[in-house]
């Protein structure tokens, strides 16, 4: 069952979980530390951890079309809130997880989350995982978020992984770790947009440890104001398999951006390939769309959201 939720709960939850109300199926809700709601299915069971400091959200193997929200709210000034949830898949199970955490900043004093999540995805079982990252408020306290997320692919499992912060936070280091078993499959797509003097950084240990494994790791940053964006992959490779790495930048304004991917072969087999740019918007897009009617403004958010999508 679901507490009370205000106005601002309200607003964060739809920025962070696209939820209008109580979502359907399982869920929880944590709010400034404690849980504000929770309800199971007969497929997918939410419990605190032994340390009461997170969750264990267990799937039963072969579950469907399922989906699971677990997003946090936190508005309390002062507040710097620390979660380690696990998420277990079991086999053959198709899964949708929803997570997140949206911060409203109404004061002087900092506010921050880390969320260490642990994914252990059974043989054949595959999920989609949505996190999101904003931060709002009229505060001029400092809005920290520091996700931490650690995934281990049993055989032929498969895992869709989309991580975007597109907005408020002022400090953002993320850090991405994945053993990736037998024919196992893992695709990353990370969004993020800085501004003023805001930072992001993200770090990314993969491991390609099984044979026929598979990722492919996507960043798109935007980097607007005097704000700072680094990115880095080491992507390892121990077996027969393949892996790619995509980072696009667009710089604007005094932005800082450094972008380091590299590569490890540990297998005369393996076969890893990575493209990296920096560069600002083309003349030529904005031409064409202010050509078409829109003001300069209008034609950079358009380009910026299209570089986003």
């Amino acid at each position: 069952m679901l507490g009370a939720i205000d106005k601002i709960d309200k607003k964060v939850l739809k920025e962070v979980a696209d939820l209008e109300g109580i979502p359907k199926g399982a869920y929880n809700i944590r709010k400034n530390g404690k849980l504000l709601g929770r309800e199971v299915s007969a497929n997918i069971n939410i419990e605190t951890n032994e340390k009461g400091d997170g969750i264990v959200i267990d799937i039963k193997p072969g579950t469907k079309n399922e989906s699971v929200h677990i997003p946090v709210i936190l508005s309390q000034a002062g507040l710097h809130d620390t979660v380690y949830n696990t998420f277990i898949i079991g086999e053959g199970a198709d899964v949708t997880i929803i997570a997140g955490c949206g911060i409203h900043c109404g004061g002087k004093e900092s506010e921050g989350h880390s969320g260490i999540h642990e994914f252990q995805i059974k043989a054949g079982a595959k999920v989609k995982y949505v996190e999101k990252h904003i931060a709002i408020g009229e505060g001029t306290g400092r809005r920290i978020l520091n996700p931490t997320t650690k995934v281990f692919m049993a055989e032929n499992a498969q895992a869709e992984m989309e991580l975007t912060q597109l907005g408020g936070v002022d400090e953002a280091k993320r850090v991405n770790e994945a053993v990736i078993g037998k024919g196992a499959i893992l695709i990353i797509t990370e969004r993020v947009m800085t501004e003023g003097k805001q930072m992001a950084e993200s770090k990314n240990e993969i491991e390609l440890a099984g044979t026929d494994s598979k990722t492919n790791i996507v960043s798109r940053s935007v980097i607007k104001g005097d704000s700072s964006q680094d990115f880095y992959v080491n992507l390892t490779a121990k077996a027969k398999c393949y892996g790619h790495i995509e980072c696009d930048a667009i710089i604007m304004d005094n932005g800082i951006n450094q972008t380091v991917p590299a590569l490890r072969a540990l297998h005369p087999d393996a076969e890893l390939t990575h493209e990296a740019s920096i560069g600002k918007i083309a003349n030529d897009q904005l031409m064409k769309l202010m050509s078409l009617g829109l003001d300069y403004d209008a034609a950079v958010n358009r380009i910026i959201q299209g570089f986003l999508s």
